[in-house]
């Protein structure tokens, strides 16, 4: 929770049965002045953390899955997703329409931001916590920074671009390098997306430098809320579920082990949008 917002609460508690599973969801708003952010906690009382396919085939299939970044992308590329990207994330959202669940929810995305003092901030599409997931969720877990080693800040900066703003105008996503490179082509189309449904500005939020390199993955809010799709690499945060896939289909059909993968577990978790 940001310093300085309103720590008035309001709960709602669901019990919700299928064959399947058993589980109680609390609702918990929280007010605050400055982001006004939603935050759920979902209690498994009986184990099931199932990937859940909510875009239907047209150029890309996409699916979600309610659980810690590392076990999220585990699960998702068992059922040959591969973590989206920001471009596709923007795309599919544009495909869907504001109401759809891609739309109003985040979720992690394939990017992240690399912190390197005395340099910079960057956001870069060769994000260390990709290829090391087991081992950042794990420092995120303990309350620690997953920090990097020279040669992985240096293989990071190399597909990168420098955040140096704190926010972009939505009627400027086809001329600002940092939106051209999170969106590519679909820059502009999205601005105008978010610009139409009353976003003038998509926020950026970082963290602080350190004196030593540290990756965060980029969580790609969710246009519900207030939150005005948010690119968010501030949070140390990866324990936080929601992981999103993509995978191409041509002949529009899912991956095959998809709709049988459940990957069960007991445990409590934050979600957000």
């Amino acid at each position: 929770m940001r310093p300085g917002s309103d720590s008035r609460l309001a709960h709602r508690a669901f019990v919700v049965k299928s064959s399947d599973f058993l589980f109680i969801l609390i609702f918990v708003t929280s007010i605050q002045e400055e982001h006004k952010r939603n935050i759920y906690k979902y209690l498994f009382l009986e184990e099931n953390m199932e990937i859940i396919k909510d875009i239907k085939p047209r150029r890309d299939n996409s699916a979600y899955v309610a659980a810690p970044f590392d076990e999220g992308k585990k699960a998702l590329e068992k059922a040959n997703y591969r973590i989206i990207s920001l471009q596709e994330n923007a795309r599919l959202r544009m495909q869907e329409g504001k109401s759809s669940y891609i739309s109003q929810y985040g979720n992690w995305t394939r990017e992240g931001i690399v912190y390197v003092s005395n340099k910079g901030k960057f956001l870069t599409k060769n994000s260390p916590i990709m290829t090391n997931a087991k081992k950042a969720t794990d420092c995120h877990r303990n309350g620690e920074d997953f920090y990097l080693t020279d040669e992985q800040v240096e293989q990071a900066l190399v597909d990168s671009v420098e955040l140096s703003v704190k926010s972009v105008p939505t009627n400027r996503f086809g001329d600002c390098d940092i939106t051209v490179y999170a969106f590519g082509e679909d820059a502009k189309k999205y601005g105008e997306f978010l610009k139409e449904v009353g976003i003038d500005s998509m926020p950026i939020w970082t963290a602080d430098l350190e004196n030593k390199p540290f990756a965060r993955q980029m969580w790609f809010h969710g246009i519900g809320c207030g939150f005005r799709s948010v690119l968010n690499g501030e949070d140390r945060d990866l324990k936080y579920i929601r992981v999103r896939g993509v995978c191409e289909s041509s002949e529009g059909t899912a991956p095959k082990n998809l709709e049988n993968y459940i990957f069960r577990r007991k445990y409590v978790n934050n979600s957000r949008k």
